[in-house]
């Protein structure tokens, strides 16, 4: 099964839909066993089924990723990056001994899953778009700290709405001491659920205190800047975007596509170890990733030790910041050129 015959729109108003999971038509799943990934299979069914000793239940062998399809003026569905999802997953598998999904039968599950749920893409004009959250999890039974022996990849795609419900605007931000989201040697460089597991109290802590998330420190000294929650840091000063050289972030494709783009738009980038005074002298800041691109920053508190850091002192998106975003996602969109070309199209919607 290739196509979804049902074309009927979806009772979703476009105009309000937060971000959250909502059911689809179908996912897709491949299987990893005796050494080699079998065929392709279509599912309906939003469960899964596995044994009681599955590794992912016990050991935490589990990593996914995120994407998004951008249905374009033109009409025309975009893919972002995906091999780029695709290497980044195949760093994780390595890292946590799962075998590594090719890119190709990545980039196929990917495109195959956005065209069974095409009927899900959100129309153009509203911000809204396609979410597709690809999936490894070790389902071979195991009772003992070692790898499995089977795997299931999977692939769903849900509609979401801006991640923020501010949308493109400046947000405060807690610096936490008392929790590390990963360790310098840890897993932090890969996208496995136990990192997010490791932020939910610090998070929690966070929103219950008026903040949009969590700031990390270093886990070392606690003197550089890390993570703010779930998304990479960059800071601007003298038309230059910084952002954070660490053993234990991980490795944003925004991040790096809006270094790139930076570059593009005439900034110098730096990747270097970022102290926490240096937050002082940003003239402008922000968490990045790819369920809200770009996240401004209006200041930073570190409320354990009474300091403020203001870095956006109108309250407003910095100059940078904003045409960072409107580039950003108008090549998402296919709204203009796409100098790079990291944007795919989605043939046969």
């Amino acid at each position: 099964m290739s196509e979804n015959t049902n074309t009927q729109s979806p009772d979703i108003d476009w105009n309000k839909i937060g971000f959250g999971y909502i059911r689809t038509d179908y996912n897709v799943r491949c299987y990893h066993k005796n050494g080699k990934w079998g065929e392709i299979e279509v599912s309906s069914d939003e469960n899964i089924s596995m044994n009681i000793a599955a590794t992912c239940l016990h050991y935490g062998q589990e990593s996914f990723e995120g994407l998004k399809a951008y249905r374009g003026k033109d009409g025309k569905v975009r893919l972002f990056r995906p091999d780029e999802n695709a290497k980044r997953m195949q760093s994780t598998s390595n890292g946590i001994l799962m075998p590594e999904m090719p890119t190709d039968l990545f980039i196929k599950m990917t495109e195959m899953v956005v065209k069974l749920n095409a009927r899900f893409i959100p129309p153009y004009g509203n911000g809204a778009t396609l979410y597709i959250r690809p999936l490894m999890i070790g389902v071979g039974p195991t009772v003992g700290v070692k790898p499995s022996s089977e795997f299931c990849f999977m692939i769903f795609v849900t509609p979401v709405g801006p991640y923020f419900k501010g949308g493109f605007s400046t947000g405060d931000y807690m610096i936490t001491r008392s929790y590390d989201r990963s360790a310098p040697l840890g897993t932090g460089i890969y996208k496995v659920g136990g990192n997010y597991a490791a932020s939910l109290k610090a998070n929690k802590i966070a929103h219950d205190n008026g903040f949009m998330s969590e700031f990390y420190l270093d886990a070392k000294e606690k003197k550089y800047i890390d993570e703010c929650g779930a998304a990479n840091f960059f800071g601007i000063k003298n038309n230059t975007y910084i952002t954070p050289k660490s053993s234990s972030i991980l490795p944003s494709i925004t991040n790096k596509s809006l270094m790139q783009l930076a570059e593009y738009m005439g900034l110098k980038t730096e990747r270097r170890p970022i102290p926490e005074e240096e937050l002082l002298t940003f003239e402008e800041a922000g968490a990045c990733g790819t369920a809200a691109v770009i996240s401004p920053i209006r200041k930073i508190v570190d409320l354990e030790n009474n300091k403020e850091y203001v870095i956006s002192k109108d309250g407003q998106p910095g100059p940078i910041s904003r045409k960072l975003y409107e580039k950003y996602t108008a090549i998402q969109f296919g709204e203009c050129e796409d100098p790079f070309g990291w944007t795919r199209v989605v043939e046969g919607i």
